[in-house]
């Protein structure tokens, strides 16, 4: 159980400014190493006083600091051909593609979890999945929005969740926690992210023929959801599509009529703040599909 947990400090907004990083190096299942490297970012001396009021960092901390270029040498010799996990790792893994973009340095090769995916997997219901809040949970003490200090909880919470999941090296976990590792290439990247569940069957769902209303936009028509709804749960929602005589889909294809878009969590659709299932649709929709993307406020009204 070998792996390297990994934390930025930004000094702006811009994802190519980060001003601190960290490392926490877990040998066998046991923390080993912990490193940390204040940055000077490419804005320097320019820091937005929002991020400095969150991690405390300053410009004049960083004005003897060493660039992202100039410091990548060292952190490629610690992170080449290591897995490494990040709390958020949608945030943490632009800032290092963007800050590798920026100085014109080639990606490499690497693969990745997200702490905060694993975490949902492995303790379900809990209030919040926040670094914070799951390392008070787990009584694990943490100075939060330092790198050094993010990344070594980080590692603590993840021995935790694999100890609680039966996690005993790094390939299980697809299979123990339900999640597609993430991996950074320099052909492109593909995101940490929750399987999809097969536990419900979507045949199984059953509507009410009494409820069947033909002159509904839904009638006869499958409609896929995608986010979390705020309104119902997914289940109630796919309930009423049924009752209404609809076909739910688990996925978008061609043959997809209505994507339902609830609000996505960042976290795990990355950037772009959309999710698969959207891009898939938005993409069917520009060869000529005639699927449409609705919100779930006018899906509700639709009903």
């Amino acid at each position: 159980m070998d792996f390297i947990t990994i934390d930025f400090e930004t000094a702006t907004s811009q994802r190519n400014t980060p001003c601190e990083i960290g490392l926490t190096f877990v040998s066998n299942g046991k923390i080993a190493d912990i490193k940390s490297w204040l940055i000077k970012p490419h804005t320097y001396p320019i820091f937005d006083a929002f991020n400095t009021r969150i991690h405390g960092i300053s410009a004049e901390e960083v004005s003897a600091a060493p660039t992202f270029a100039e410091l990548w040498p060292d952190l490629s010799s610690f992170i080449s051909g290591n897995f490494l996990i990040a709390h958020n790792a949608a945030f943490d893994f632009s800032v290092l593609r963007n800050s590798l973009e920026f100085y014109r340095i080639s990606i490499p090769d690497i693969k990745y979890a997200c702490s905060y995916i694993l975490a949902k997997q492995a303790w379900h219901n809990l209030p919040a999945y926040d670094l914070k809040t799951l390392c008070r949970i787990n009584d694990i003490p943490l100075q939060h929005h330092r790198a050094a200090a993010d990344s070594e909880a980080t590692a603590r919470l993840v021995l935790k969740a694999f100890e609680s999941a039966g996690v005993r090296a790094i390939d299980d976990i697809p299979a123990m926690l339900n999640t597609t590792l993430g991996a950074l290439r320099p052909e492109g990247h593909i995101p940490c992210s929750v399987r999809n569940q097969k536990s419900r069957k979507l045949e199984h769902v059953v509507g009410d023929p009494s409820k069947h209303n033909s002159e509904s936009i839904f009638y006869g028509k499958t409609v896929v959801f995608t986010g979390t709804l705020s309104s119902m749960t997914r289940k109630d929602a796919q309930q009423l599509v049924a009752d209404i005589g609809g076909i739910n889909g688990n996925g978008v294809n061609s043959g997809t009529n209505f994507l339902v878009v609830g609000q996505q969590d960042f976290r795990i659709v990355g950037d772009l703040g959309i999710s698969s299932k959207q891009k898939k649709a938005i993409d069917l929709v520009s060869k000529g599909a005639t699927l449409e993307i609705i919100a779930e406020e006018d899906f509700l009204k639709c009903m």
